[in-house]
């Protein structure tokens, strides 16, 4: 287990983010990135919360935005060190965003972001 602090853990998420081809992050709408310790009863390491960009129609309008939330501990007692909490969160950051684009967790898997 690696434990970063909350700032850079919210740093690292940035970072994630900020890797993203422009064609893509621009593409994002309506969606926001929350940090908290663990998921209860869960071992997850991120989780989508919202409507997918493929199913929004036009009667979307005027709904909060959908969430992705990483889990800081989760994600940390995996890793050795910074450079693997860069690597998961990465890589979760990833899976959580293409959920928001309607792509799902066996599509993930073809592709090797599961």
């Amino acid at each position: 287990m690696f434990q970063v602090t909350n700032e850079r853990f919210e740093e690292l998420a940035a970072e994630a983010v900020a890797s993203l081809p422009e064609s893509l992050s621009s593409r994002m709408d309506n969606v926001a990135i929350i940090i908290e310790d663990e998921a209860k009863g869960r071992n997850l390491f991120g989780l989508y919360e919202g409507i997918p960009l493929t199913r929004r129609g036009s009667g979307y309008n005027a709904v909060m935005p959908d969430r992705i939330t990483l889990y800081q501990t989760t994600i940390c007692q995996v890793c050795a060190n910074e450079d693997d909490v860069r690597a998961q969160v990465r890589k979760t950051v990833i899976h959580e965003i293409a959920h928001h684009f309607g792509i799902s967790d066996p599509r993930l898997d073809e592709l090797g972001w599961a």
